[in-house]
């Protein structure tokens, strides 16, 4: 799997595929082992280790660092080839999304973007009548979120898929773990190196939904940009985060840093209140794992109230004042 780093920091998304991808290894009865690529890293091998890691595939070089595709690319490719990898595990980030096509294409191997689970299964063509065993069940929203498939691919490994950021759980990390450091040589070619980074611009998301242990997210049904401030002392009351539903994004009522779902982020908070969300499969996506779930909405069929563990069918100016006033009563 390929672990993301920026900074000299593990991004979190590389974390969760370490858990997911020693489930898989355990299942398979194989080992764990991560690609870390930049320059001057190696003092983060102990935290994959933690984390389940097996061995890391070092390559350290200034050529690495910043961050280009190529590069990477190459380093990457020349592993797959060289140690033939049964399943190759990137994060659907900017990185992954760039780097695993290219990957995929060179080595002709089936891809599968954006999947929100991941499953070992014995699969049977029907066509052909041809058994496989021990084959990855990649499982992603299709159709626009309208149905969940699941993807296996047939072709020679690695199977490749690319994992939404949120969506595979964190497993506790155990610091005496011990694991091999193998370092990789770095052999790129002038082509490889002819994209050079001249500045680097970075901003700060607004919010760090993917953490958040409490989440107030609105929707379209809120009414309007004004009304968002009820979201927002509600989530104030609370200690917690506001959130938002893509109507609500798109209708520019809040920006995207803040959208919850299938094109948003995914979360799983101790408290997820939704108010004025119906509910789409794509939103649902983004936040049914969440440990308990509070839907306001004034229709009693709003899809939202199947995944809710407490439904409230009103008009959320009258019930979000009322909660803010019973909670601060309380506290």
């Amino acid at each position: 799997m390929f672990v993301e780093q920026e900074a000299g920091r593990v991004s979190n998304v590389s974390l969760e595929l370490i858990s997911k991808a020693r489930e898989l290894a355990d299942r398979l009865q194989v080992k764990v082992e991560a690609l870390l690529l930049g320059d001057k890293i190696e003092a983060l091998a102990p935290q994959l280790f933690a984390c389940g890691c097996d061995k890391v595939l070092l390559a350290e070089d200034p050529r690495l660092e910043p961050f280009t595709v190529m590069p990477f690319a190459r380093v990457i490719m020349n592993l797959v080839k060289e140690r033939r990898p049964n399943i190759l595990l990137f994060g659907a980030t900017l990185k992954g999304r760039e780097l695993a096509p290219r990957i995929a294409s060179e080595k002709l191997a089936g891809l599968t973007a954006d999947c929100t689970d991941l499953k070992i299964d014995d699969f049977e063509d029907k066509k052909s009548g041809k058994c496989y065993t021990d084959k990855l069940m990649q499982i992603r929203p299709a159709f626009g979120g309208n149905i969940i498939a699941t993807i296996v691919n047939t072709w020679d490994d690695p199977q490749m898929v690319t994992v939404r950021p949120g969506v595979m759980k964190l497993g506790v990390p155990d610091p005496s773990r011990k694991g091999e450091i193998e370092r990789i040589p770095v052999e790129l070619d002038v082509a490889d190196t002819v994209v050079k980074v001249v500045e680097r611009v970075r901003a700060d998301k607004e919010v760090d939904l993917a953490s958040a242990q409490i989440i107030v997210a609105g929707g379209y049904g809120v009414g309007g940009k004004e009304n968002f401030q009820l979201i927002r002392d509600l989530a104030a009351a609370l200690g917690g985060e506001v959130g938002a539903s893509r109507a609500a994004v798109d209708a520019g009522w809040i920006s995207h840093d803040y959208q919850v779902g299938q094109t948003g982020v995914t979360v799983r908070p101790r408290l997820y209140i939704a108010c004025g969300i119906s509910g789409a499969i794509q939103h649902r996506a983004g936040m049914a794992e969440s440990k308990k779930i509070i839907a306001i909405n004034t229709d009693p069929g709003a899809p939202i109230f199947c995944c809710a563990d407490y439904g409230i069918v009103g008009d959320l100016k009258t019930v979000i004042p009322a909660m803010i006033k019973a909670f601060k009563a309380k506290h």
